[in-house]
């Protein structure tokens, strides 16, 4: 079968896991024609994900939340605001992407949470099966528990959005931390996490540092307070600052790195502990190779990815990079080694449901 994928560029979850599937589909016999990329003005595309997905990949313009702000919170209106500013660009997007259907012709298209292709799909109607592929569906089960987050005021336009990205689909596959006997129900399919080779076939080790992952350099002035209170804690930190060295050897105890996918993965595995802003594919990662997890939440999608997080015991969160909550949650911590076999099962699912309709 012929494949065409539709990534959400924001961060590097769910251009991961398309890396994921590919291999997957690939070692099958299947063929992905190309790969598109959703791109915002405040994100570069990684280096790494050229070479990694082996395919044509082609960027158009999608809607993304603007960087956080100061106190770390990403500024929803203004999101709004701006991306709508922007409705002519998403035009031509969508433009693209039918485009691009009606030259590679394939058997079915994946989306992994892009807005612009939940539009396209509802606007164009392409005859081509639809699979929408996300942990963002599993906040559309009729099951799953937001817990106290389900009067949070921006929960319905989380809700909302989700539900754009997946319209008209054929099958919407909610990657999940676990199975629940209540997840049966709906026309939600829960599915294990696509977690890359570079994690499931690594041995983990404990080693003496403290990795951590800032999406937004604003986080960085909370991590350096936290850090010259606490100088004799050694921490290693990956940022996207486009402008930095490789690598900034701020002192003995702090190191600042480039996102470098696969050197993360080793640092990963070498790790005591883990921090970050509640990523659903990062926190997954620590999960599997047994990282207890710190999670800052900066917006109400990661907020709730936090509450999944803790139910499936990932770790903790918190407000801020105050990583002495890391250091007294660690003796408590205890691995989910159900969380693996569900991992190793994903091969079976993504097989049959991107396989058979």
């Amino acid at each position: 079968m012929r494949y065409l994928f539709i990534v959400q560029g924001e961060g590097r979850g769910h251009l991961m896991q398309s890396i994921v599937l590919h291999d997957l589909l690939v070692a099958r016999g299947h063929e992905v024609v190309a790969v598109m990329v959703g791109k915002s003005a405040h994100r570069e595309l990684p280096a790494f994900y050229a070479d990694k997905i082996k395919c044509r990949v082609t960027t158009f313009d999608s809607p993304n939340f603007l960087p956080a702000q100061k106190d770390n919170k990403v500024p929803l209106l203004k999101s709004v605001i701006y991306n709508t500013k922007r409705s002519p660009e998403f035009l031509r997007s969508i433009r693209a992407l039918y485009a691009e259907i009606q030259i590679t012709q394939p058997d079915v298209v994946v989306n992994f949470y892009d807005f612009i292709a939940g539009i396209m799909f509802e606007l164009k109607r392409p005859k081509v099966k639809f699979v929408c592929i996300a942990h963002q569906y599993l906040f559309l089960h009729p099951h799953f528990s937001f817990s106290d987050l389900r009067f949070h005021p921006e929960l319905p336009s989380l809700l909302l959005f989700t539900k754009l990205t997946c319209l008209r689909a054929d099958k919407i596959l909610a990657l999940s931390f676990g199975t629940h006997p209540d997840y049966d129900a709906g026309d939600i399919t829960v599915v294990p996490p696509l977690l890359r080779s570079e994690i499931t076939d690594i041995e983990p080790r404990n080693g003496d540092f403290i990795l951590g992952y800032m999406l937004n350099s604003s986080f960085r002035e909370q991590v350096m307070e936290w850090h010259k209170n606490n100088m004799q804690y050694k921490l290693e930190f990956f940022w996207d600052d486009k402008d930095a060295d490789e690598v900034t050897r701020v002192d003995d105890t702090l190191t600042l790195h480039k996102i470098n996918d696969e050197k993360f993965a080793a640092y990963m595995a070498s790790c005591m502990a883990y921090t970050a802003t509640s990523g659903f594919e990062s926190v997954c990662e620590a999960l599997y190779l047994q990282k207890p997890v710190l999670m800052i939440p900066a917006h109400i999608e990661q907020r709730c990815n936090a509450v999944d997080a803790e139910r499936a015991g990932a770790g903790i969160s918190a407000a801020t990079f105050d990583l002495t909550k890391l250091i007294n949650y660690m003796p408590y911590y205890q691995p989910n080694i159900s969380f693996n076999l569900w991992v190793k099962s994903a091969d079976l699912f993504f097989t049959h449901h991107l396989t058979v309709f």
